[in-house]
């Protein structure tokens, strides 16, 4: 219940006020959201299996969007941003799919 109530929380506070992302950040934020989902749909993997554990969640979730950022950042000094943003998606995607896959078969025993 207290997830839920934190993300109807969320959701709220960003609908109400005017959050603006600056100009120089703007590359780095798709990543971070997909890297957070990646870290948020293994959570919820985690808690249907039975082995979450809260401070593996959190170092996960953070160190999802740090490294995913700071891949892209290092491909933006080499010149290589698009390419390994593509590639970081593509990464976390696939992690994305797999950990909705394993829950869809937890959830429907299929």
């Amino acid at each position: 219940m207290i997830p839920l109530a934190g993300v109807l929380l969320g959701v709220l506070a960003g609908l109400a006020f005017d959050v603006s992302v600056p100009l120089e950040l703007q590359p780095y934020l798709p990543i971070a959201i997909v890297a957070a989902l990646d870290a948020v749909f293994g959570g919820v993997r985690a808690v249907m299996e039975g082995i979450f554990n809260d401070k593996v969640f959190v170092v996960s979730f953070i160190a999802n969007v740090l490294i995913a950022a700071f891949i892209v950042f290092l491909g933006d000094q080499l010149g290589v941003g698009s390419q390994l943003s593509t590639a970081v998606i593509v990464v976390l995607g696939i992690r994305i799919f797999t950990n909705v896959a394993t829950i869809r078969r937890l959830v429907f025993h299929a």
